[in-house]
Protein backbone atom coordinates (compact mmCIF):
# COMPACT_ATOMS: atom_id res chain seq x y z
CA UNK A 1 0.00 0.00 0.00
CA UNK A 2 1.28 3.26 -0.83
CA UNK A 3 0.63 6.37 1.92
CA UNK A 4 1.52 8.45 -0.54
CA UNK A 5 -1.37 8.03 -3.19
CA UNK A 6 -4.50 9.68 -2.06
CA UNK A 7 -7.84 8.68 -4.01
CA UNK A 8 -9.31 11.34 -6.38
CA UNK A 9 -11.21 13.97 -4.54
CA UNK A 10 -14.62 13.59 -4.65
CA UNK A 11 -16.13 17.09 -5.74
CA UNK A 12 -19.26 18.27 -3.61
CA UNK A 13 -22.68 17.84 -3.99
CA UNK A 14 -21.82 14.22 -4.90
CA UNK A 15 -21.34 11.01 -3.31
CA UNK A 16 -19.44 7.85 -4.18
CA UNK A 17 -20.29 4.73 -4.87
CA UNK A 18 -23.14 5.90 -7.07
CA UNK A 19 -26.62 3.57 -7.37
CA UNK A 20 -27.94 2.67 -9.74
CA UNK A 21 -31.82 1.95 -9.58
CA UNK A 22 -32.37 0.25 -12.94
CA UNK A 23 -30.19 -0.47 -15.77
CA UNK A 24 -31.01 -0.84 -19.72
CA UNK A 25 -27.91 -1.54 -21.76
CA UNK A 26 -26.98 -2.92 -25.26
CA UNK A 27 -23.21 -3.21 -25.92
CA UNK A 28 -21.59 -3.73 -29.51
CA UNK A 29 -17.76 -5.22 -30.20
CA UNK A 30 -15.57 -4.61 -33.14
CA UNK A 31 -12.10 -5.99 -33.75
CA UNK A 32 -10.12 -3.80 -35.59
CA UNK A 33 -6.93 -2.37 -37.62
CA UNK A 34 -4.85 -1.62 -34.31
CA UNK A 35 -2.82 1.23 -35.68
CA UNK A 36 -5.51 3.93 -35.56
CA UNK A 37 -6.55 3.14 -32.42
CA UNK A 38 -2.97 2.81 -31.12
CA UNK A 39 -2.37 6.37 -32.34
CA UNK A 40 -5.96 7.88 -30.51
CA UNK A 41 -5.35 6.06 -27.28
CA UNK A 42 -1.93 8.02 -26.81
CA UNK A 43 -3.24 10.94 -27.46
CA UNK A 44 -6.76 10.41 -25.36
CA UNK A 45 -5.00 8.29 -22.76
CA UNK A 46 -1.11 8.37 -22.65
CA UNK A 47 -0.98 6.30 -19.47
CA UNK A 48 -2.84 3.78 -21.28
CA UNK A 49 -2.03 0.38 -23.29
CA UNK A 50 -4.06 -0.90 -26.16
CA UNK A 51 -5.21 -4.35 -25.88
CA UNK A 52 -4.56 -6.57 -28.76
CA UNK A 53 -6.44 -9.93 -29.33
CA UNK A 54 -4.91 -11.99 -31.98
CA UNK A 55 -3.06 -8.88 -33.35
CA UNK A 56 -6.38 -6.88 -33.56
CA UNK A 57 -8.13 -3.68 -31.52
CA UNK A 58 -11.31 -4.24 -29.70
CA UNK A 59 -13.67 -1.14 -30.17
CA UNK A 60 -16.47 -1.08 -28.02
CA UNK A 61 -19.45 1.00 -27.76
CA UNK A 62 -22.71 0.89 -25.32
CA UNK A 63 -25.84 2.36 -25.00
CA UNK A 64 -27.34 2.98 -21.56
CA UNK A 65 -31.03 3.68 -19.85
CA UNK A 66 -30.15 4.35 -15.89
CA UNK A 67 -32.42 5.66 -13.45
CA UNK A 68 -31.41 6.88 -10.29
CA UNK A 69 -33.39 7.88 -6.90
CA UNK A 70 -32.27 10.29 -4.72
CA UNK A 71 -33.20 12.40 -1.45
CA UNK A 72 -34.99 14.68 -3.65
CA UNK A 73 -36.99 12.35 -6.35
CA UNK A 74 -35.43 10.46 -9.09
CA UNK A 75 -33.69 11.12 -12.59
CA UNK A 76 -33.53 9.53 -15.92
CA UNK A 77 -30.53 9.68 -17.85
CA UNK A 78 -29.24 7.97 -21.26
CA UNK A 79 -25.58 7.65 -22.68
CA UNK A 80 -23.93 5.98 -25.29
CA UNK A 81 -20.10 5.32 -24.90
CA UNK A 82 -17.05 4.38 -27.37
CA UNK A 83 -14.01 3.09 -26.03
CA UNK A 84 -10.84 1.05 -27.34
CA UNK A 85 -10.24 -1.76 -24.59
CA UNK A 86 -6.90 -1.00 -23.21
CA UNK A 87 -4.79 -1.29 -19.84
CA UNK A 88 -2.53 0.36 -17.37
CA UNK A 89 0.84 0.33 -18.93
CA UNK A 90 2.54 0.22 -16.03
CA UNK A 91 1.09 -2.61 -15.18
CA UNK A 92 0.75 -4.81 -18.12
CA UNK A 93 2.75 -8.11 -16.62
CA UNK A 94 -0.35 -8.62 -14.81
CA UNK A 95 -2.33 -9.61 -17.69
CA UNK A 96 -2.05 -12.76 -18.51
CA UNK A 97 -2.59 -13.42 -22.77
CA UNK A 98 -6.30 -13.50 -23.51
CA UNK A 99 -8.02 -14.22 -26.07
CA UNK A 100 -11.00 -11.62 -27.30
CA UNK A 101 -13.66 -14.77 -26.41
CA UNK A 102 -12.05 -15.29 -22.85
CA UNK A 103 -11.81 -11.26 -22.61
CA UNK A 104 -15.61 -11.15 -23.75
CA UNK A 105 -16.57 -14.18 -21.21
CA UNK A 106 -14.84 -11.91 -18.04
CA UNK A 107 -11.44 -14.35 -17.96
CA UNK A 108 -9.06 -11.23 -16.75
CA UNK A 109 -9.66 -11.48 -13.18
CA UNK A 110 -7.59 -8.52 -12.55
CA UNK A 111 -9.82 -6.48 -14.64
CA UNK A 112 -7.19 -4.56 -16.17
CA UNK A 113 -8.81 -4.91 -19.19
CA UNK A 114 -11.00 -2.15 -19.09
CA UNK A 115 -12.82 0.60 -21.20
CA UNK A 116 -10.72 3.70 -22.29
CA UNK A 117 -13.34 6.23 -22.99
CA UNK A 118 -13.37 8.26 -26.17
CA UNK A 119 -17.02 9.71 -25.99
CA UNK A 120 -19.40 9.80 -24.30
CA UNK A 121 -22.53 11.26 -25.31
CA UNK A 122 -25.50 11.96 -22.62
CA UNK A 123 -28.71 13.95 -22.13
CA UNK A 124 -28.42 14.68 -18.73
CA UNK A 125 -26.46 17.71 -17.59
CA UNK A 126 -26.28 16.44 -14.30
CA UNK A 127 -24.66 13.10 -15.43
CA UNK A 128 -22.54 14.96 -17.63
CA UNK A 129 -21.28 16.88 -14.89
CA UNK A 130 -20.65 13.89 -12.45
CA UNK A 131 -18.68 11.81 -15.27
CA UNK A 132 -16.35 14.96 -16.27
CA UNK A 133 -15.59 15.55 -12.47
CA UNK A 134 -15.51 11.86 -10.92
CA UNK A 135 -14.32 10.24 -13.66
CA UNK A 136 -12.37 12.05 -16.26
CA UNK A 137 -15.09 11.36 -18.82
CA UNK A 138 -15.23 13.09 -21.95
CA UNK A 139 -18.69 13.53 -21.79
CA UNK A 140 -20.94 15.80 -23.56
CA UNK A 141 -24.43 16.36 -24.81
CA UNK A 142 -26.95 14.40 -27.01
CA UNK A 143 -29.99 13.75 -27.50
CA UNK A 144 -32.05 10.14 -28.06
CA UNK A 145 -34.39 7.78 -29.55
CA UNK A 146 -34.80 4.72 -28.64
CA UNK A 147 -36.92 1.38 -29.10
CA UNK A 148 -35.97 -1.68 -26.56
CA UNK A 149 -36.92 -5.24 -25.48
CA UNK A 150 -39.87 -4.11 -23.17
CA UNK A 151 -41.92 -6.55 -20.81
CA UNK A 152 -44.54 -3.56 -21.31
CA UNK A 153 -44.26 -5.13 -25.27
CA UNK A 154 -43.91 -5.50 -28.20
CA UNK A 155 -41.99 -8.79 -27.79
CA UNK A 156 -39.05 -8.95 -29.45
CA UNK A 157 -34.82 -8.60 -28.51
CA UNK A 158 -34.75 -5.90 -31.17
CA UNK A 159 -32.52 -2.73 -29.73
CA UNK A 160 -32.19 1.05 -32.18
CA UNK A 161 -30.52 3.54 -30.91
CA UNK A 162 -30.29 6.55 -32.71
CA UNK A 163 -28.36 9.59 -30.94
CA UNK A 164 -28.24 13.44 -32.25
CA UNK A 165 -26.72 16.62 -31.19
CA UNK A 166 -29.17 18.44 -28.70
CA UNK A 167 -30.97 20.29 -31.60
CA UNK A 168 -31.64 17.38 -33.59
CA UNK A 169 -28.86 17.03 -35.91
CA UNK A 170 -28.34 13.37 -36.57
CA UNK A 171 -24.66 11.75 -35.32
CA UNK A 172 -24.51 7.93 -35.29
CA UNK A 173 -27.24 5.57 -34.56
CA UNK A 174 -26.91 1.39 -34.48
CA UNK A 175 -29.67 -1.29 -34.14
CA UNK A 176 -29.71 -5.31 -32.86
CA UNK A 177 -31.81 -7.73 -34.11
CA UNK A 178 -30.80 -10.17 -31.70
CA UNK A 179 -34.61 -12.36 -31.81
CA UNK A 180 -34.01 -16.23 -31.78
CA UNK A 181 -29.92 -15.76 -31.68
CA UNK A 182 -28.50 -18.39 -28.85
CA UNK A 183 -26.93 -15.95 -25.79
CA UNK A 184 -24.78 -16.87 -23.27
CA UNK A 185 -24.46 -15.52 -19.33
CA UNK A 186 -20.84 -13.94 -19.25
CA UNK A 187 -20.19 -12.65 -15.76
CA UNK A 188 -17.58 -9.91 -16.94
CA UNK A 189 -18.00 -7.22 -14.55
CA UNK A 190 -17.03 -5.49 -12.90
CA UNK A 191 -16.11 -3.40 -15.87
CA UNK A 192 -13.02 -1.18 -15.60
CA UNK A 193 -13.66 2.56 -17.28
CA UNK A 194 -10.85 4.41 -17.93
CA UNK A 195 -10.24 8.41 -18.14
CA UNK A 196 -8.22 10.99 -18.11
CA UNK A 197 -8.71 14.56 -15.67
CA UNK A 198 -7.88 17.39 -16.62
CA UNK A 199 -4.57 18.16 -15.92
CA UNK A 200 -3.71 14.44 -16.99
CA UNK A 201 -4.17 12.22 -14.10
CA UNK A 202 -5.42 8.87 -15.22
CA UNK A 203 -8.46 7.65 -13.63
CA UNK A 204 -9.70 3.88 -13.07
CA UNK A 205 -13.28 3.57 -11.75
CA UNK A 206 -14.72 -0.14 -11.99
CA UNK A 207 -18.73 -0.65 -12.72
CA UNK A 208 -20.76 -3.63 -10.77
CA UNK A 209 -23.40 -5.26 -12.24
CA UNK A 210 -25.39 -7.32 -10.04
CA UNK A 211 -26.52 -9.99 -12.67
CA UNK A 212 -24.42 -11.49 -15.54
CA UNK A 213 -24.78 -9.97 -18.77
CA UNK A 214 -26.36 -11.37 -22.02
CA UNK A 215 -23.82 -12.17 -25.25
CA UNK A 216 -23.83 -12.81 -28.06
CA UNK A 217 -21.80 -13.82 -30.68
CA UNK A 218 -22.01 -13.16 -34.06
CA UNK A 219 -20.52 -14.89 -37.54
CA UNK A 220 -20.59 -14.69 -40.76
CA UNK A 221 -24.33 -15.55 -40.71
CA UNK A 222 -25.27 -13.41 -38.08
CA UNK A 223 -23.17 -10.04 -37.87
CA UNK A 224 -25.82 -8.74 -40.76
CA UNK A 225 -27.79 -8.57 -37.44
CA UNK A 226 -25.93 -5.70 -36.05
CA UNK A 227 -25.53 -2.47 -38.39
CA UNK A 228 -24.03 0.98 -37.49
CA UNK A 229 -24.33 4.21 -39.09
CA UNK A 230 -22.27 7.33 -38.75
CA UNK A 231 -24.60 10.29 -40.08
CA UNK A 232 -22.36 13.07 -39.33
CA UNK A 233 -18.29 11.80 -40.19
CA UNK A 234 -17.17 15.44 -39.47
CA UNK A 235 -18.13 15.06 -36.06
CA UNK A 236 -15.81 14.37 -33.39
CA UNK A 237 -17.16 11.27 -32.81
CA UNK A 238 -18.30 10.18 -36.24
CA UNK A 239 -14.58 11.13 -36.92
CA UNK A 240 -13.37 8.30 -34.46
CA UNK A 241 -15.92 6.07 -35.54
CA UNK A 242 -14.82 5.98 -39.51
CA UNK A 243 -11.20 5.65 -38.83
CA UNK A 244 -11.12 3.07 -36.27
CA UNK A 245 -13.98 1.13 -37.44
CA UNK A 246 -12.91 0.90 -41.56
CA UNK A 247 -14.96 -2.04 -42.37
CA UNK A 248 -15.17 -4.38 -39.63
CA UNK A 249 -17.79 -6.40 -39.01
CA UNK A 250 -19.13 -6.60 -35.28
CA UNK A 251 -18.08 -9.81 -34.03
CA UNK A 252 -20.87 -9.91 -30.32
CA UNK A 253 -23.15 -7.79 -28.76
CA UNK A 254 -24.16 -7.93 -25.29
CA UNK A 255 -26.89 -6.90 -23.02
CA UNK A 256 -28.58 -6.06 -19.47
CA UNK A 257 -31.53 -5.47 -18.33
CA UNK A 258 -32.85 -5.05 -14.82
CA UNK A 259 -35.31 -7.27 -13.65
CA UNK A 260 -38.87 -5.00 -12.53
CA UNK A 261 -39.89 -4.73 -8.78
CA UNK A 262 -43.44 -5.13 -9.47
CA UNK A 263 -46.23 -5.41 -11.92
CA UNK A 264 -49.86 -3.35 -11.90
CA UNK A 265 -51.76 -6.18 -13.36
CA UNK A 266 -55.19 -6.53 -15.42
CA UNK A 267 -58.42 -5.21 -13.18
CA UNK A 268 -61.41 -7.22 -13.11
CA UNK A 269 -64.97 -6.26 -13.00
CA UNK A 270 -66.71 -6.34 -9.43
CA UNK A 271 -70.56 -7.84 -9.20
CA UNK A 272 -72.43 -5.20 -8.58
Amino acid sequence: MNPDLSLPPVAAPYQLPFHYGALHQIGLDYLTDPGPARKLLAERHPALTLAEFDGRACLTLNYQLYFAQYAGGGGVTQEIEVSLVAYPTAQADRLAGLSYRQYAHGLDQTKLLGIARLHVLCDNPIAIEAGTKLFGEPKYPAAFEVTMPSLNGPAGETWAIRCATPEGAPLLSFTAALDGLPHTPVNSAPVTGYGTDQIGRALAGPMNVYHPYRYVELDEDTTGRVGLSVHDPASEVGADLTELLGSAPAVAAWSYQSAPVGAHNHPYYLRG
